[in-house]
């Protein structure tokens, strides 16, 4: 059985639409990020991808502006960012932690 999942907070249709945006974009970054990709083409078809994800979270926050929410609520999103795994899939955008063997940076001494 699966473990019960927080619910999402409540969020007007425009905040939802931000939030859903951004972790595609998110998640677009992530398979673009050459320090994690494995293939070229993988990272190709995700950059293409880029450019509508970009432009829906471009649209979603330009319709709440254009609505009067003129602040993003911090807090209420980040909630929903956690519930929707948000923290593990923009893990994938930085840098892998270095462990010896691997590129790091030479020492000095």
């Amino acid at each position: 059985m699966l473990p019960d999942l927080p619910p999402l907070p409540a969020l007007t249709r425009a905040e939802g639409d931000v939030v859903d945006a951004y972790l595609a974009v998110v998640d677009l970054l992530g398979r673009i990020n050459p320090a994690r990709a494995e293939l070229t083409y993988g990272g190709l078809r995700a950059a293409q991808a880029l450019v509508s994800r970009a432009a829906e979270l471009r649209d979603a926050l330009a319709l709440m502006h254009t609505r009067g929410e003129r602040e993003l609520q911090a807090a209420t999103l980040t909630r929903a960012l956690r519930t929707l795994d948000g923290e593990r899939r923009a893990a994938r955008v930085t840098l892998p932690s270095t462990t010896v063997g691997e590129d790091a940076p030479p020492t000095t001494g």
